[in-house]
């Protein structure tokens, strides 16, 4: 069974960056398809990144377009998540996901994703 940990997070001035990251731990997420999602308070959990299993493919959702890398290190077991040019809106909780059932496909919607990080909070002051 998959255990995923998230770290990271913080409170960053608007302009800044920040990197996250997923530590996987139980067994290996090589094989799977993996995403970041985040959810703000009131609002529903959104996709925000997507890689799959090599990190062949990535896929972002519009509002980080450009701003966000999502990226992993296999041997490390661990899925990373570089935020440059923060901005207010950003501030939510972010979470990790593995699709344990899929490799090569990014899905976007939460329920697709089996195994979830607890999250790190990522606070944007303007």
């Amino acid at each position: 069974q998959v255990q995923l940990v998230e770290s990271g997070g913080g409170l960053v001035q608007a302009g800044g960056s920040l990197r996250l990251s997923c530590v996987a731990s139980g067994r290996s997420v090589s094989s799977y398809a993996m995403g970041w999602f985040r959810q703000a308070p009131g609002k529903e959990r959104e996709f925000v990144a997507g890689i799959t299993y090599n990190g062949g493919t990535t896929s972002y959702a519009n509002p980080v377009t450009g701003r966000f890398t999502i990226s992993r290190d296999n041997a490390k077991n661990t899925v990373y998540l570089q935020m440059n040019s923060l901005k207010p809106e950003d501030t939510a909780v972010y979470s990790c996901a593995a699709n344990t059932l899929n490799s090569v496909a990014i899905i976007t919607t939460p329920h697709s994703y089996s195994t979830w990080g607890q999250g790190t909070q990522v606070t944007v002051s303007s």
